[in-house]
């Protein structure tokens, strides 16, 4: 059974979450976001390459837009292999262990798999965005550490989102 819900990150992009259940003791987690786009790939190697024409124009010394070309191309090639991740996927499979797999827009993937036997316990770290003026309200967030902890974090962080009493 697959199922698939859209949701917004905090800058407003799309993110698609799957779940896939293959058995009830078998089930993957599989979270993507969009590609890079050509508009905002287009918009960094031009705003770099004008620097250097104008640096250029300044010192005219050619090797200044050499510099320009081979640090955006690295610089691009360095973004997609180590930083853009374009889908992470969380395999649980009860009796075994979790497999963690991310994939980078390169095309490289990286997997680590934890045996069950390994997991003590469960962290929940989120963190929650608000957008309120009140700052001191905005940056309150809750970690819970054990699950038995998670009935005082949500009573207090209704605490935090209910008007003040007076």
């Amino acid at each position: 059974m697959e199922d698939e819900q859209s949701f917004s990150d905090i800058c407003g992009g799309r993110l698609a979450l799957q779940r896939r259940y293959y058995s009830p003791s078998c089930r993957e987690f599989c979270l993507s976001c969009p590609r890079l786009s050509l508009r905002s790939l287009t918009a960094v190697t031009c705003s770099v390459w004008l620097a250097a024409y104008g640096l250029f124009t300044l010192c005219e010394n050619s090797m200044v837009l050499s510099a320009a070309i081979f640090i955006t191309l690295v610089g691009l090639l360095g973004y997609l292999h180590f930083v853009k991740i374009d889908q992470e996927t969380l395999l649980i499979i009860d009796s075994l262990g979790i497999q963690m797999t991310s994939s980078y827009a390169s095309g490289k993937e990286s997997t680590t798999f934890i045996e069950m036997s390994k997991v003590k316990d469960i962290v929940i770290n989120e963190a929650i965005y608000m957008p309120t003026k009140n700052k001191a309200q905005r940056d309150r967030s809750c970690e819970v550490q054990r699950p038995s902890e998670l009935d005082t974090c949500l009573e207090a962080l209704r605490a935090t989102q209910s008007p003040p009493q007076g």
